[in-house]
């Protein structure tokens, strides 16, 4: 494959997708989004890469939708009575459905500023590793802008109502820490160990057992709309993929033998 807004890298089962618009602090283009689409199509129909990692290229994780002077919407929308609709729905809404649907796990590496857009972006994936320095909040009112990525749906979600509307409605952008303390980050690590940390994450993560942890994922995100009887219910069909798989007698095997486990996702 090749790109021109993101770079896209496999080793050792693990997929790093790289926002590569530096100058602009990686705000999303359409061209990105539908390259970051290419990119995790890729990794989901890939049977050797069982995790991904998402970060940016410069000092920045991504700042949100490019609102630069030449910045236009698609020529296909361009003077259509809902250009703005259409290109929302079938671009940014596009990868936060993607994101929100993946089932192999995802971190984010946020190694600067997350805004608006960006923090959306970070939201979509599993895990949160943000460098010290980094800044993430919500910024789409400073330019008269709403949430519309979908933002207003995550961003309570995380980090409860009542913060969600203060980061929102007063343009707030948080240090990493107090960011974490928010329930927007899952751990802050120093800016020099971002990658290794989440390099070993994701190798961890590539090491377990490759369907039991899409299931376990989809399940916990599914079942945060059901009542517990359907859960239940989820739990035990989905019992009936994972106990019959080859990657359980390894399990076991490996426990008494006092060895590693080595999970083919059989």
């Amino acid at each position: 494959m090749e790109f021109s807004q993101i770079l896209y890298a496999k080793e050792n089962r693990v997929a790093t997708i790289t926002l590569n618009r530096p100058d602009k602090l990686n705000a999303y283009s359409e061209v990105m989004v539908h390259e970051i689409l290419a990119a995790l199509a890729d990794a989901r129909d890939d049977n050797d890469t069982r995790a991904i990692i998402i970060t940016g290229a410069g000092r920045g994780f991504c700042s949100g939708g490019d609102i630069s002077r030449d910045f236009q919407y698609p020529a296909r929308y361009r003077g259509h009575r809902m250009e703005s609709l259409l290109e929302m729905r079938e671009n940014m809404h596009q990868l936060v459905a993607f994101l929100r649907r993946f089932d192999k796990p995802t971190i984010a590496a946020v190694n600067g500023p997350a805004v608006a857009g960006g923090l959306t972006l970070a939201l979509c994936c599993d895990f949160r590793l943000a460098a010290e320095s980094a800044r993430l909040g919500d910024t789409s009112l400073k330019f008269a802008l709403i949430p519309d990525e979908g933002g207003a749906y995550l961003f309570p979600l995380y980090m409860g109502l009542q913060n969600a509307l203060k980061m929102s409605l007063f343009s707030e952008v948080y240090p990493a820490q107090q960011a974490k303390e928010l329930g927007l980050v899952t751990e802050v690590v120093p800016d020099a160990e971002l990658m290794t940390t989440a390099r070993a994450w994701a190798e961890r993560l590539a090491d377990g057992p490759p369907i039991a942890i899409r299931i376990t994922k989809r399940m916990m995100y599914k079942q945060q709309t059901m009542e517990l009887e359907n859960a239940l219910e989820d739990a035990a069909l989905g019992t009936m993929v994972v106990n019959y798989c080859e990657d359980v007698k390894e399990g076991t095997t490996a426990f008494h033998e006092k060895r590693k486990p080595e999970f083919k996702g059989r």
